[in-house]
Protein backbone atom coordinates (compact mmCIF):
# COMPACT_ATOMS: atom_id res chain seq x y z
CA UNK A 1 0.00 0.00 0.00
CA UNK A 2 1.24 3.68 -0.89
CA UNK A 3 1.03 6.82 0.68
CA UNK A 4 -1.92 8.26 -0.65
CA UNK A 5 -4.16 4.65 -0.63
CA UNK A 6 -3.17 4.58 3.46
CA UNK A 7 -4.58 8.37 3.80
CA UNK A 8 -7.75 7.65 1.57
CA UNK A 9 -8.64 4.37 3.64
CA UNK A 10 -8.13 6.09 6.94
CA UNK A 11 -10.48 8.99 5.75
CA UNK A 12 -13.12 6.48 4.52
CA UNK A 13 -12.68 4.56 8.18
CA UNK A 14 -12.63 7.80 9.72
CA UNK A 15 -15.96 8.73 7.80
CA UNK A 16 -17.83 5.63 9.30
CA UNK A 17 -16.10 6.02 12.75
CA UNK A 18 -17.86 9.43 13.29
CA UNK A 19 -21.45 8.01 11.47
CA UNK A 20 -21.47 5.62 14.41
CA UNK A 21 -19.99 7.91 16.80
CA UNK A 22 -23.38 9.80 15.97
CA UNK A 23 -25.56 7.13 15.73
CA UNK A 24 -24.52 5.82 19.23
CA UNK A 25 -25.36 9.00 20.43
CA UNK A 26 -28.62 8.75 19.46
CA UNK A 27 -29.54 5.80 20.31
CA UNK A 28 -28.24 6.22 23.69
CA UNK A 29 -31.22 9.25 23.77
CA UNK A 30 -33.83 7.10 22.73
CA UNK A 31 -36.85 5.86 24.87
CA UNK A 32 -36.05 2.44 24.37
CA UNK A 33 -32.67 0.89 23.77
CA UNK A 34 -31.26 -2.03 21.99
CA UNK A 35 -28.44 -2.82 25.01
CA UNK A 36 -27.01 -5.72 21.69
CA UNK A 37 -27.38 -3.63 19.30
CA UNK A 38 -25.56 -0.86 20.95
CA UNK A 39 -22.81 -3.04 22.32
CA UNK A 40 -21.89 -3.97 18.79
CA UNK A 41 -21.77 -0.73 17.67
CA UNK A 42 -19.51 0.37 20.33
CA UNK A 43 -17.68 -2.49 19.74
CA UNK A 44 -17.42 -1.72 15.61
CA UNK A 45 -16.28 1.61 16.70
CA UNK A 46 -13.08 0.21 18.61
CA UNK A 47 -11.94 -1.64 15.74
CA UNK A 48 -12.28 1.00 13.25
CA UNK A 49 -10.46 3.61 15.99
CA UNK A 50 -7.73 0.73 16.20
CA UNK A 51 -7.50 -0.09 12.30
CA UNK A 52 -7.34 3.92 11.72
CA UNK A 53 -4.28 3.83 14.28
CA UNK A 54 -2.29 0.91 12.87
CA UNK A 55 -2.82 3.04 9.70
CA UNK A 56 -1.67 6.10 10.65
CA UNK A 57 1.32 3.82 12.45
CA UNK A 58 2.55 3.01 8.77
CA UNK A 59 2.68 6.75 7.53
CA UNK A 60 5.23 7.62 10.42
CA UNK A 61 9.03 6.70 8.71
CA UNK A 62 10.82 4.15 11.28
CA UNK A 63 13.81 5.83 12.95
CA UNK A 64 16.88 4.09 12.42
CA UNK A 65 18.77 3.26 15.95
Amino acid sequence: MDKDEIERIIHDISLEHGDLDDAIKLMETASVIDQLQLKRMKKRKLLLKDEITQLTSKLIPDIEA
